[in-house]
């Protein structure tokens, strides 16, 4: 469910608002994705029709729509790759969500000419060492609508850092996952709630079409 008490309509004014999609690439959620876990979560909760139908909301509304990816050179430049245990066990692949290959490309059902990109080598989440912030600011945003992977650490991370940048933020509830799933419930009851509203997809579409 997504939260009460809370006016949608004002919150994601489209004039202000930008959905930020995250990870929702091939590599990650899609045909060439290493994570089966994270893609059974994702085909239970619909997570990839529940997000297709909120950028298609936000784009028909006037929202903007930024593809938040992450990628690695062959090389390893500007990617720290021995600071965190997670890092290290996936980098053992080193073929592994590679610049300028298939794994790296946003799901087609999700992807549109009209939509930002902006590209991280490190870390887990979207602002920190990008030029995300710039971006939004200077389209006037904000109001921050959260969508994608995963509630794990990509989904806190860019809440944490949206709400000390100063944005609003809502999640969609429904197009959010984690593993194992009832792990990312609980991050979406316990953590999430305190940093954004929560709303569903169908929600969010209500208000911007209004």
């Amino acid at each position: 469910m997504g939260s009460v008490a809370i006016d949608l309509a004002e919150l994601a004014d489209p004039r202000r608002t930008a959905l930020l999609i995250m990870e929702m690439q091939r590599g990650v959620a899609g045909d060439l994705a290493k994570f089966p876990e994270l893609v059974k979560s994702c085909a239970d909760r619909g997570v990839v029709a529940n997000a297709a139908r909120t950028a298609a909301a936000a784009r028909a509304s006037g929202a903007r729509v930024v593809q938040c990816t992450a990628a690695f050179r062959a090389d390893r430049a500007g990617s720290h790759t021995d600071n965190c245990p997670f890092i290290k066990a996936l980098l053992k692949d080193p073929a592994h969500m590679l610049e300028g290959t298939g794994a790296v490309e946003v799901m087609p059902e999700l992807a549109d000419p009209s939509d930002l990109e902006s590209r991280r080598y490190h870390g887990f989440s979207p602002f920190t060492g990008t030029s995300l912030d710039q971006t939004l600011r200077s389209l006037g945003v904000r109001t921050v609508v959260a969508a994608g992977l995963s509630l794990n650490l990509g989904i806190p991370g860019l809440c944490l850092e949206a709400v000390n940048l100063g944005y609003r933020v809502v999640v969609v509830t429904d197009a959010v996952a984690g593993m194992p799933a009832e792990y990312g419930d609980a991050v979406l009851k316990n953590t999430i709630s305190l940093l954004a509203a929560r709303a569903t997809s169908r929600e969010l579409e209500a208000a911007w079409t209004a």
